[in-house]
């Protein structure tokens, strides 16, 4: 579990990366049979000692919400009360699995899924990235953001990465309540605006910007909800590559699934459990990716 902030050698390493220039289901150990199927950026990076890094409630403080535009949370779940979906899955019309890409490029995402057991972050995946200055999206669930608003800050500082929305209880995201992974999904089209808006709001508060991506829990969809995240003004995010299964992997097992990049992919994996196998796969896959010409970019 990680402290109240970084060692001075990971902030030292993440203000030299500014200076320069993290599936779904993560918590319940699901995708490890799924097929790779189902698309950064902080204002500045932190600096100085950990006591001098802001809050998440200093940054509230200091960045009023956004005006917001377009239909109310209302609007959108009474728009779609009283239908019923015909689709469900990873990979539905809406949900962005790859990115275009210049030449071979590809885009990192890793999830942190938040709740009981799963508040804790990866240290050595993050100084990995930060100290290769390498982007990723990081999806947060409110529920880890809650945990450390000050952890949650410090990633949403650093130019590296872009803070992802990765819902409120971290469900799959549902009209009629249909599950994934043995997990409960969103029982109607006000539980699923609910599931989105709440870390929408959250993240908004913490960064002073609307997140523009979202990634159910278990990554599972219906097409309806598809259809909400985009009317509250996100864009849904699937994958190509699932790295990691949940973190359930083995180093050996990530390196393997990194392997199978394409040029436009987008690869999932976790990072909320520091145990996993994900640091030390990623660790040997992306510079066999860069190496071979592989860039990262952030996603679109």
């Amino acid at each position: 579990m990680v402290g109240p902030g970084w060692s001075r050698r990971r902030l030292l390493v993440s203000a030299a990366a500014a200076a320069a220039g993290a599936v779904a289901a993560g918590c319940s150990g699901s995708h490890r049979n799924s097929t790779a199927a189902s698309s950064t950026t902080g204002s500045s990076a932190p600096t100085g000692s950990p006591s001098a890094t802001p809050t998440g409630d200093a940054v509230a403080a200091q960045v009023p919400p956004p005006a917001r535009t377009g239909a109310s949370p209302q609007a959108v779940a009474a728009k779609y009360a009283g239908r019923q979906p015909a689709r469900w899955g990873m990979d539905l019309d809406g949900i962005t699995t790859t990115i275009p890409a210049t030449g071979k490029q590809m885009a990192l995402t890793f999830d942190a899924c938040g709740g009981p057991g799963n508040n804790e972050i990866n240290d050595d995946l993050l100084d990995f990235l930060l100290a290769h200055e390498i982007p990723a999206t990081l999806f947060l669930n409110k529920r880890w953001i809650d945990a450390d608003p000050g952890r949650a800050a410090r990633l949403a500082a650093n130019p590296l990465f872009e803070l992802g929305n990765h819902g409120t209880r971290h469900c799959p995201l549902s009209v009629n309540g249909r599950s994934a992974y043995d997990i409960d999904g969103t029982a109607s089209p006000q539980q699923a605006v609910d599931e989105v808006w709440g870390n929408h709001e959250r993240l908004t508060q913490l960064t002073g910007q609307p997140p523009r991506f979202f990634r159910a829990g278990t990554a599972h969809y219906d097409e309806l909800a598809v259809a909400i995240v985009h009317d509250l003004g996100e864009q849904p995010v699937g994958f190509s590559i699932n790295a990691d299964a949940g973190a359930t992997y083995t180093a050996a097992q990530v390196r393997q699934a990194m392997s199978k990049a394409a040029p436009g992919a987008i690869s999932i994996a976790h990072m909320h459990r520091p145990q996993s196998g994900t640091a030390p796969g990623m660790s040997a896959a992306l510079p066999a990716l860069l190496a071979a010409g592989y860039e990262f970019v952030k996603l679109p």
